[in-house]
């Protein structure tokens, strides 16, 4: 039976258990056990390594000491406890002790003081506990290094299942993606890049980065090369089972002691908490879409930067707060942080100001099926060096774009035809050097290059003589208004009505003058504001083929709500014309 299999057997005997209540609580019960049984594997390695080694889980609470199966010898095996007894024990002894441990007393005392502090036992019948035992004793052993190489796939039947469990935006993200980013972020050992996930889940990115890294190693590596790796990955998860997950799986992949996987939200931190020293050499991440934060998250970002859609603030952190100078990153983003406008305008000014967003990579739909049939891009940027000059200055010059096509003989990918990593092998070649701004790159039938430079500099030169006449309109009304105020000043303490009449007449017609003039200012701010800001539209199109004619739904929606938006903004612009006329006639009638 092989581990997906083993899962699905394991679940539908927790069905069986009263006290296991929907798919979030057997994968809470699942991921617990295989976490423990996972620890205790890895301590063998390190007993074998270290006759000294001390575990940091009491004794009597280790998997081996009440869990793994006695074994005769004659392949016949038992449990260790009777079913009249294991429920007991795990309630009244191992979760109330894990949950206790100290987590001052060591990195790997915390660690599994994270994973327990948040981790229920859920099943009532000790019979079924012993058989979902008896099935992980059959079926995993970890010291096999195919089985580690098989995890992947019980990662991916574990997220399916938290999908269907209500877990919105759990998005597994195939390892030939992982695989692809972390190669072009190119994480160096011999200059111990650090590498972020600041949504790591459970930990696909962070597992291709480690193997990234190992491979750098050569025969003269020693002993310090994996203690280097151990600390140059760093992760961090909001919700518990992912992080459990992930700290699972940094132990299968050879990380000791993952204290480095964060249990809490990257997006409650403060903006001002993030420090210098918590900014990193690498991200790489494919943070969450389409979700909400909780009222209240994220009220101390910069004003311009406020909003609560989850992929939004963490290209905000990852621009401003996450990403070293000369820092790398890598991000999956959907089709709609692309051409979108407001917030995600602002956030794409950003970050084409403070990094070289120098490769979109477009991929086709169906790439995170069944998690979604959203349309995502790879958003590969550098941070550029700050720039004090008080200049609105650009890093990103050239934007390249490529488009990743279906195979032959593909319509959409799903579970059993997945993207596979020689897709990108083109990609790769194609791809280029940074260090010499890529001038080895040609146009091709999927590769095209927008001159972002020039684009903005010829938006910025429309858009001046409109935002000018915006600026002394403006000028205007604050002379306007300084004179009100002073007109009010003068009548203060007066008593005569005439006097003040006389007064509040002059102020009433350079009110109605003032009104006007904004109203002037604020359409010429509009319509150099339309000449400047679809620079920042980064949904480009491949010029290099013929565009065809989309009946797709999701598609049809995304251009009937571009279409309403366009109408709206219509309409607001005549509404401010009228009314600056309408203001003028009736200036001009009093005259």
């Amino acid at each position: 039976m092989n581990l997906s299999s083993t899962i699905k057997s394991i679940q539908d005997i927790m069905r069986k258990d009263d006290g296991v209540d929907g798919d979030a609580q057997r994968l809470g019960q699942l991921t617990w056990m295989l976490f423990l049984k996972v620890f205790d594997q890895r301590e063998e390695e390190w007993e074998d390594d270290n006759s000294k080694y001390e575990s940091p889980i009491p004794e009597g609470l280790r998997w081996r000491d009440w869990a793994k199966m006695n074994d005769d010898g004659q392949g016949k095996k038992s449990h260790k406890m009777p079913p009249s007894s294991v429920i007991g024990f795990v309630n009244n002894e191992l979760f109330p002790k894990l949950k206790s441990i100290d987590a001052n007393e060591s990195a790997i005392h915390k660690v599994i003081r994270n994973v327990f502090e948040d981790a229920n036992n859920y099943m009532k019948s000790g019979t079924q506990l012993l058989a979902v035992i008896e099935k992980l004793e059959e079926a995993i052993n970890f010291h096999d290094f195919k089985t580690r190489a098989q995890i992947g796939d019980v990662y991916e039947q574990l997220l399916n299942d938290l999908r269907g469990a209500g877990n919105a935006g759990e998005f597994y993200t195939p390892r030939a993606i992982t695989a692809f980013m972390a190669d072009r972020v190119n994480p160096r050992l011999d200059k111990r890049e650090t590498v972020l996930d600041p949504a790591c889940g459970t930990g696909g990115f962070l597992t291709a980065a480690i193997d990234h890294l190992r491979n750098q190693r050569t025969s003269k590596s020693g002993t310090e090369d994996q203690k280097a790796i151990e600390s140059l990955i760093r992760g961090i998860e909001k919700k518990q089972l992912p992080h459990l997950l992930c700290t699972t799986n940094m132990l299968l992949h050879g990380i000791d002691i993952p204290s480095q996987i964060e249990h809490k939200n990257t997006l409650g931190i403060g903006w001002n908490e993030w420090s210098a020293n918590q900014k990193v050499d690498c991200i790489i991440t494919n943070p969450p879409f389409g979700g909400y934060e909780d009222d209240g998250v994220g009220s101390d970002y910069p004003a311009d930067l406020k909003t609560r859609e989850t992929a939004d603030m963490f290209m905000a952190l990852i621009i401003k707060k996450l990403l070293k100078e000369n820092g790398r990153a890598a991000v999956v983003l959907p089709d709609g942080f692309l051409f979108g406008d407001g917030i995600k305008g602002t956030l794409k000014k950003l970050l084409l100001q403070d990094c070289n967003l120098h490769t979109i990579i477009r991929l086709p739909k169906g790439v995170f099926a069944p998690y979604t049939t959203i349309k995502t891009n790879l958003l590969f940027f550098t941070k550029g060096a700050r720039v004090d000059d008080g200049s609105e200055y650009f890093h990103t010059d050239t934007i390249w774009f490529y488009e990743h096509t279906y195979p032959k003989g593909y319509k959409s990918y799903s579970k059993t035809k997945p993207i596979r990593l020689e897709e990108f092998d083109a990609i790769n070649e194609w791809w280029g050097d940074e260090s010499n701004d890529f001038a080895s790159r040609e146009e091709n039938d999927f590769a095209w290059k927008v001159d972002f430079k020039n684009k903005r500099k010829q938006a910025e030169a429309d858009a001046a003589p409109h935002w000018a006449k915006a600026e002394s309109l403006n000028n205007q009304v604050s002379a306007l208004d300084n004179r009100i105020r002073d007109l009010r000043d003068s009548i203060k303490g007066v008593s005569d009505k005439r006097q003040r009449q006389s007064v509040e007449d002059d102020i009433e017609v350079l009110k109605t003058e003032s009104d006007g003039l904004r109203i002037k200012a604020r359409d010429a701010q509009a319509a150099g504001d339309r000449l400047y800001w679809p620079i920042f539209n980064l949904d480009e199109s491949n010029p290099n083929k013929p565009q065809e004619e989309s009946h797709d739904p999701d598609e049809l929606l995304i251009k009937y709500k571009k279409l309403l938006g366009e109408i709206e903004e219509t309409e607001n612009q005549l509404k401010s014309e009228l009314a600056a006329a309408l203001s003028h006639h009736f200036n001009d009638e009093k005259a």
